[in-house]
């Protein structure tokens, strides 16, 4: 016949329930990436850059520059070659 345990069982931490913010900033810029936000930037002048990096890098993004005091999106293309 087996024992019974006599000490109690671990349980496992539970699961994170973080989730990344789904609104668009109140202020600044911020890259979007399908219709996701992936990173927020103060000056459009570097949000801008690394669009255009990123479209350069993936061509078939797409990629949108948003201005959050404008409440208006810029969608990057690639210039034709």
């Amino acid at each position: 016949m087996r024992q019974q345990r006599t000490h109690p069982t671990r349980m496992a931490a539970p699961a994170s329930t973080y989730r990344a913010p789904t609104d668009p900033p109140t202020s600044g810029y911020a890259l979007i990436v399908d219709g996701h936000v992936k990173l927020e930037f103060k000056i459009q002048d570097s949000a801008i850059q690394a669009a255009k990096d990123l479209k350069q890098r993936f061509p078939n993004l797409q990629i949108k520059v948003y201005d959050a005091e404008t409440k208006r999106s810029e969608k990057i293309e690639l210039a034709p070659a």
